[in-house]
């Protein structure tokens, strides 16, 4: 499954923050300095799915705002609900 996230790094709180432009928007705590706000985004997700962290993996957009992940072993209903809550 293919999700696409806006991020805002150096946020008060990581946390779901609504949508962004066709992308689910993602506030981030962690700093964007040596990959960290990447780390965080996948533990983000990985927590909130219920999930291993190597499921989840940054398609595209490494060093911008916008991402492209890619999870393994979800579906759709799965993503919604956690996602939603």
């Amino acid at each position: 499954m293919r999700m696409s996230v806006y991020i805002q790094p150096r946020a008060a709180k990581t946390q779901i923050a609504g949508m962004h432009d066709g992308a689910i928007k993602i506030r981030i705590a962690a700093p964007p300095v040596d990959a960290a706000a990447n780390r965080a985004l996948i533990e983000f997700i990985a927590a909130r799915l219920g999930i291993a962290k190597r499921q989840v993996t940054i398609v595209s957009g490494h060093q911008s705002r916008r991402k492209i992940l890619d999870i393994d072993g979800v579906t759709l209903p799965q993503l919604t609900a956690a996602l939603s809550n």
